[in-house]
């Protein structure tokens, strides 16, 4: 009995058993309410389609995935540096800082269409809306982590007369490292959706364009089954962050690991 507690309570297994209590309630929900397919598909019918679909899903979902890593890897070449020089210097803060902020009030599915013209139906564009949606969490993250470094750690550092190089290599990278990450995970998320932004606009591949595509066509449980496959992307990727995240930083993985089992 204590096994089988100890099983239910497993952290990988509690949003798993989330999950089919939802699709349970969707069925129950279709089922009471009498929804027509056409405006909810019942969850069978996503399975099957799933089923059906997998192959040509799974190769729609290549290049989703590959301008989401795409503009992922930018997003956090450029914004890492950009977040230190921002962190190390307010004249740079006051002047490069606020028109970050203003960059992201502009939707992002209007300056998309500005990028096909620029760059045509390639890959580029997908990538750049990626990049776009994700750069931004790197940025704030990183600036809040290089900030947060506890001053005296600084002055013990500067009293042993260590370089700056040795400062930042030593202090304040290790102690930003926490929230560099969880700008990361964010922005890992984030440029998912930045592709399939791009394959809205203009695209003939992808989970985008199968989403668009199954919308005017009313193909519903296909647009559902893209939308898990979407999802599943967004996951794998989250997923292989965080094992990258403990490999790199495994005194901060476990400190997070106790304050789970504590809970």
């Amino acid at each position: 009995m204590q096994r089988l507690q100890k099983m239910i309570q497993a952290p990988w297994l509690r949003p798993l058993i989330f999950l089919v209590i939802l699709i349970a309630l969707w069925d129950f929900a279709i089922r009471i309410f009498h929804i027509p397919p056409y405006q909810v598909p019942a969850p069978i019918d996503v399975v099957i389609t799933l089923w059906q679909e997998w192959p040509k899903l799974m190769s729609e979902a290549v290049p989703t995935t590959v301008a989401t890593v795409y503009g992922f890897l930018l997003s956090a070449v450029f914004g890492i540096p950009i977040a230190m020089l921002i962190a190390g210097s307010r004249t740079i803060e006051s002047y490069v800082y606020p028109l970050l902020v203003f960059s992201q009030s502009i939707p992002k599915i209007a300056i998309a269409p500005l990028f096909v013209v620029w760059f045509g139906f390639g890959m580029t564009p997908k990538v750049l809306s990626a990049f776009l949606l994700g750069f931004f969490p790197v940025v704030v993250s990183a600036v809040q982590g290089f900030k947060s470094v506890e001053p005296d750690l600084l002055d013990l550092a500067r009293a042993m007369e260590a370089s700056r190089l040795q400062i930042f290599r030593m202090v304040s990278l290790p102690y930003a490292m926490p929230a560099i990450f969880s700008g990361l995970k964010v922005s890992i998320t984030l440029a998912v959706v930045g592709a399939v932004v791009g394959e809205f606009v203009g695209s003939n591949s992808g989970i985008g364009y199968v989403l668009q595509r199954s919308i005017g066509n009313f193909e519903l449980p296909t647009m559902f089954a893209a939308l898990v496959i979407l999802a599943l992307i967004g996951v794998i990727l989250f997923w292989i962050l965080d094992l990258i995240e403990r490999l790199v930083i495994p005194w901060h993985a476990s400190q997070r690991q106790d304050v789970i089992v504590a809970a």
